[in-house]
Parts: structure tokens; C-alpha cells; sequence
């Protein structure tokens, strides 16, 4: 079964080669370098990791797991299976899993045996989906969106059937979602991010990420494709914001359209891979023995090869406007290629020069709101961007930074302290093979920030610290935090590369904890496959599976991870979540807080062990014990422990553990 289609997912502007040759066929698609990072894993590392090397296939593919233990899995339902699962949500026992034919809802009640809810009938790209309360959002892009969920394409350039913006359901009756509103977007909605503001209870707010060309007016009125410097009422560089009553949210409607870009230039950008530029050179070789053209991308020596579908009536126009008939002379084809140098130079090369604005066509890719904070993390194409959001309707830019060694900003994750953000890059769109053995480790990866007086001070790269095949589409995507108290811990997919635990608690020296990998999706060629997203919901970690389904994992004690830590996550209980949606996490009383608290201690010595076991003992005991026995054993723990918190090497740890102490004095113990 082939699971490659036209429209690839992801940010298809920015694969060069692939998108460059796409643009030759339909004409329609459209920094400052960061200190190095302080520690990256060994080539020798990398090759001695156990994910490279297994089987390939598509049910039955090899795995590598490590401190994780996969629990379930699910095969997404015929008529959705061959087709693009994409982004997940949850609420209650429920998790909705985006896929290109529709939304598919999954009970995991019993996260080892998902089970099959509805798979509602609604083709469109992305079908990225959201939640609150009764509501559900979904994401549509493509030309292909019908207004009613119905199949098929809809050739007519301007149509009334046409969907391209954000649906609206309500699932009162999860298992059987109904449609109550199609917010027309002018660039359609690739992603968007539901925003909750904590001053307004009435409404709630969605960021729309729209990538496709602006909309003729005919077909939605306001439409504007006129750059932002020809025409104030420009669509182009806006973030669309709906705003939803949530009294009647089928009053939904555009309420502005913001403005975060003005003011950014072009940054500085790498080129390719030296395994995809010498790919290119041998496939432009070969095609040119065969009489076919090639061109050259501006800046580089590298050479793309013209697809014939594009080439052949350019070439027989160029004939005919001579006068000529039959075959093309060498002439025609002299004339030919330099029509397409041309064509690739004024589509790629204005855009490519560092310092000159960046194109009217940017957009954000995705923004991650964290309204706890008033803040969100844009990953706009060429920028990171630090938004204030403190009146949702009005988005201001705080700080952007850029960066050549990112190729497209992708997602954004801050810490749960807001004092860090981490930005994806998406190199490759997606779709292209990025963890190879000659493929850098800062491309392709995370960039970690710290936020410094609300500005973005760079701190790292993390890429996973292994190697895929050329048939094995892999780069950062889709995570969010797990709920280790104390730490900054992600888990993340990597497409074909599987999922990764890392901790980040050092910004300068991120570090993977645990992973799950399968081998690629088939082992001849290119297939898309791997993990789109993956995010952990009240104890489970939840990974959409592009090619196959879902798959649901726990973490496991290891030398990284007490089983204190992973106890103390699971207490942390959301009745929904979506992770662009992030919010701020906070842990109930229990004990098993205070044991992670001062398992970390123990990690990194600042007790002795003599005081580690006396502490671990008291815990125990005031377990054990009940009523006014219990609370002096607290309260007498809680005493001795002001001496460990003055002068400690983690002062701030010691602090956390008396105060876990303390709370458990309280009526919110577990």
C-alpha cells in the first residue's frame, strides 16, 4: 500500500529541492547563527545506537525502545488507514486523532487497548483538531474542504462549497460529532491554537495559521493578496483571530486580524545536506543523459532536474512563438533554460538574500499559547517570535530572533516556568529523510531559549542522538511537557524517527531519557511513516502514527527517572489538553512529590546518603501512620529540613521538598 500522496503535510515551502520541483509543475507554491551547541553526540555514538539497523515494513517493522514501555497500540479503521493521521487533542478518556479523511475518536480509558469510538467522514488538510468543554475544532486547509464534509474535489476556482478555515463541532455526543460552524479563513487554517483567556470567561480565542495563497474576494469577501505595503487591507503577514461566544458558538466569526511580522528581515540560511547535494548531482546527471533540463538553485551549485510535465509545453510555446512546428530546436531549448533559471532565480532568489524583508507570503506555522504567563512562542516560518498576549484580540511581538541553521520554525514549547522556550525546526518539510548520517545535528533540530528580561537568549540545540535511513522522513515535530516536578522533561516525535524523551532542565545541555523507534515504513524506497505528534495526557504518552494508528507508551524507571517522578507526573490529572493550548501545571500534595523531590536531591548529591536515607525513612513513616500522628511526623520532618535547604548545592530543590513536606500537613493529601 502506498501511503505517498500529491500534497505532502508539513511545511512544504521549505523543501527546496522538492518544493522548487512541485513549483515547476503547478507555478502555484510558494539570522543571525546561534553559538554552537555545547555537547552532540559522537558519529560513532550515533551509529552504535540500537534504532539504526531495524527491519523495515509497515505492520510488522523492527522496534527499539529504552526506558519506555509500550503498552498499546491501535490500526486506524478502514477508509483512514492509507491516509495522513495528523495532530492529536484530548478530553475525558477520549483522545481525537486528526487524519486527512476526518477525525477519528479514540476512548482510552484503558490506555493498553484503545478503542475505536467514531471515524467521522470529513476529508481536508490538516484536519489538525482542538477541544473545549463540548467544543470541537478542526483545522482545513486544501482546496478539496467541502462546507458539508462530503468527498471529493472541487475544481471550480471560486465555489460556494468550498471550506478553507477552522470547523466548528459540537461533541455533546462524542460518538456522533455535529457540525455547527465553518469559519472561512483567507488563507485556510494549516494549523491554529485555541486561546483561553483568564480575564474573559464568555468567549474563547483561536490563532489561525494559514499558509495557502490568499482567497480570491469572489469566493470570500475581504480577501486581499495585494502585499502589506500596496494595501493596508492586505491578507497576507496577519494572524487571523476568531473569536467564539460560548454561549453561541455558531455566532464564531474573524474578529481581527493581527499584525506580528512588520519590521523582520530575511535571515541568513543554510544550504543543503552534502548527501542531498550529491544526490541531486547524480540524478541531474542522469537526467540529462537522458535530454532532460536541469537548473541551478540560486546561491548554490546544486542542480535540480525540471520535471518534463512542466517542460514540455514551455518548450513547444517557446517553438511555436518562433514560428516553428515539430520537434524544438536546439535553439528552443537554449531559450528554454534560461526561462527556468529565471523563473527558479525570481522565485527563490529575492526571498534568500539575509537583511531584505521577508516575503509578504510568511506566516506562523504554529503558535503555542501559554495564557497562565501572557505569553505565546510563534514558529514563523523564518522566526522564533515571543508574543505578549495579554489582550488576546491585539498579539504584540516581544522579541523574534532567527537563525541559519534553522530552516522553518515549526512548533514552540516554553518550559513550565516560562523562563524557556524551545522552537522545531522542520528542515525538510516533513517529508524528507533529515537524521541521515551526513546530516548536521543543529539542522533539523530543537533550538532551546531562555527568556531573559522577555528577551530569547539562545542556549542549545537538541537533535535525537541516532541515525535513520534515507527512507525515512525524520526531523523534529510535534511534543509537549511531561509532568516530572522539579525538571523541564518533553517527549517528542521525529516522524520516522520515532518519539523522544529528553530533559532540558539544562538549557545548555539537553539530554535524551528514554525513546520508541520502529524501522522505516519500507525499506526500498521513501514512505511517509513515524509519529506526527505525541504528548503525554494524564499518565500516557499518546503518539499519532501517520501510517499506522496510534500507539500509547509509560515511562519506566531508569537511571534518569525514579519511579518517585513518574508517580508524581501521574498525579497531575487534566480533563482536556491541547498542547498549543498549553497549560500551567501544578502538582497536588502527595508523598510521592516529596520522594521525587528528594530523589533529584539524591541525584545530584546535595544530600548525603546518610541524610537521604534518614529523610526517605520519615517519609516512610509518616505514610504509615494516620490523623495527629501522621502531622507530627510531617511536621517534625518538615523541621529537620530547614537546616538542608541553607546552603545546599540545589537550595531551591531542598526548598520545594519542605514545602512538599509541609503541604502534606494539609487536607489535599494523596
Amino acid at each position: 500500500m502506498s501511503l505517498v500522496r500529491p500534497r505532502p503535510f508539513g511545511a512544504m515551502s521549505t523543501m527546496r529541492i522538492a518544493a522548487t520541483t512541485a513549483l515547476l509543475v503547478t507555478a502555484a507554491c510558494s539570522s543571525a547563527t546561534s553559538t554552537p551547541p555545547v555537547t552532540m553526540p559522537t558519529a560513532e555514538q550515533r551509529k552504535a545506537d540500537t534504532r539504526v539497523g531495524l527491519k523495515a515494513g509497515l505492520m510488522d517493522a523492527g522496534e527499539a525502545v529504552s526506558n519506555l514501555k509500550v503498552v498499546g497500540k491501535a490500526v486506524s479503521p478502514p477508509g483512514f488507514l492509507g491516509q495522513f493521521n495528523a495532530d492529536l487533542t484530548f478530553t475525558g478518556n477520549y483522545v481525537i486523532q486528526g487524519n486527512y479523511n476526518g477525525p477519528v475518536i479514540w476512548d482510552i480509558s484503558n490506555p493498553a487497548k484503545p478503542e475505536l469510538v467514531v471515524a467521522f467522514t470529513c476529508p481536508a488538510s490538516q484536519n489538525d483538531v482542538s477541544v473545549y468543554r463540548n467544543l470541537m475544532f478542526v483545522s482545513a486547509e486544501a482546496n478539496d474542504g467541502h462546507v458539508d464534509c462530503l468527498p471529493g474535489t472541487i475544481p471550480e476556482p471560486v465555489s460556494a462549497k468550498r471550506v478553507r478555515g477552522v470547523r466548528i463541532f459540537d461533541i455533546s455526543n462524542i460518538k456522533a460529532p455535529k457540525l455547527i460552524k465553518n469559519v472561512q479563513t483567507c488563507r485556510g487554517s494549516h494549523t491554529h491554537t485555541v486561546l483561553e483567556d483568564p480575564k474573559d470567561k464568555d468567549n474563547i480565542y483561536i490563532y489561525v495559521s494559514g499558509s495557502s495563497p490568499v482567497r480570491s474576494e469572489q469566493e470570500l469577501a475581504g480577501c486581499v493578496s495585494d502585499a502589506p505595503d500596496k494595501n493596508a487591507n492586505s491578507s497576507l503577514m496577519r494572524i487571523e483571530i476568531i473569536k467564539v461566544p460560548l454561549a453561541n458558538p455558531a455566532a464564531a466569526a474573524i474578529a481581527n486580524r493581527a499584525d506580528i511580522f512588520t519590521g523582520l528581515t530575511q535571515p541568513a540560511a543554510h544550504g543543503e545536506s552534502q548527501v542531498d547535494i550529491d544526490k541531486a548531482a547524480a540524478e541531474a546527471a542522469a537526467a540529462r543523459a537522458k535530454g532532460m533540463f536541469t537548473a541551478k538553485l540560486p546561491n548554490s551549485e546544486q542542480e535540480i532536474v525540471v520535471p518534463p510535465p512542466f517542460a514540455a509545453p514551455k518548450l513547444d510555446s517557446i517553438m511555436k512563438a518562433r514560428g516553428g512546428t515539430g520537434t524544438p530546436s536546439a535553439a528552443d531549448s537554449a531559450a528554454f533554460k534560461v526561462y527556468v533559471q529565471d523563473f527558479i532565480n525570481k522565485m527563490f532568489g529575492a526571498s534568500a538574500k539575509p537583511g531584505s524583508p521577508i516575503n509578504p507570503g510568511n506566516q506562523c506555522h504554529d503558535i503555542t499559547v501559554y495564557p497562565a504567563r501572557g505569553l505565546a512562542g510563534g514558529a514563523c516560518e523564518g522566526h522564533g517570535i515571543l508574543l505578549d498576549i495579554s489582550n488576546p484580540l491585539l498579539p504584540t511581538r516581544i522579541d523574534a530572533v532567527a537563525d541559519s541553521n534553522f530552516a522553518y520554525w515549526h512548533s514552540a514549547t516554553f518550559n513550565n516556568d516560562g523562563t524557556k522556550i524551545l522552537f522545531s525546526d522542520e528542515w525538510g518539510g516533513g517529508g524528507g529523510p533529515k537524521c541521515r548520517e551526513g546530516d548536521k545535528m543543529e539542522w533539523g533540530s530543537n533550538a532551546i531559549f531562555t527568556i531573559e528580561n522577555r528577551k530569547l537568549k539562545f542556549q542549545s540545540y537538541y537533535k535525537i542522538p541516532t541515525i535513520q535511513t534515507e527512507f525515512e522522513n525524520c526531523v523534529a515535530h510535534n511534543g509537549s511537557l511531561i509532568p516530572i516536578p522539579g525538571r523541564d522533561v518533553m517527549v517528542q516525535s521525529w516522524y520516522q524517527g520515532g518519539i523522544s524523551v529528553f530533559d532540558w532542565t539544562d538549557a545548555a545541555n539537553p539530554k535524551e531519557i528514554a525513546f520508541f523507534d520502529r524501522g522505516p515504513v519500507d525499506g526500498t524506497r521513501m514512505e511517509m511513516g513515524g509519529s506526527w505528534s505525541v504528548y503525554w495526557y494524564n499518565g500516557a504518552i499518546v503518539s499519532s502514527e501517520i501510517a499506522r494508528g496510534l500507539d500509547v507508551a509509560e515511562l519506566v524507571p531508569s537511571e534518569h527517572l525514579t519511579q518517585n517522578e513518574i508517580d508524581a507526573a501521574k498525579t497531575v490529572r487534566w480533563n482536556y489538553l491541547n498542547a498549543q493550548g498549553q497549560p500551567a501545571i501544578e502538582w497536588p500534595a502527595s508523598f510521592s512529590l516529596a520522594k521525587a523531590y528528594l530523589d533529584q536531591l539524591e541525584r545530584k548529591k546535595c544530600l548525603s546518603a546518610s541524610r537521604v536515607t534518614a529523610v526517605r525513612g520519615a517519609l516512610a513513616g509518616a505514610e504509615r501512620a494516620s490523623g495527629a500522628a501522621r502531622t507530627t511526623a510531617l511536621r517534625e520532618l518538615a523541621a529537620s529540613l530547614e537546616n538542608d535547604a541553607k546552603g545546599n548545592c540545589d537550595n531551591k530543590k531542598a526548598e520545594m521538598l519542605k514545602k512538599a513536606v509541609t503541604d502534606l500537613m494539609g487536607p489535599t493529601v494523596s
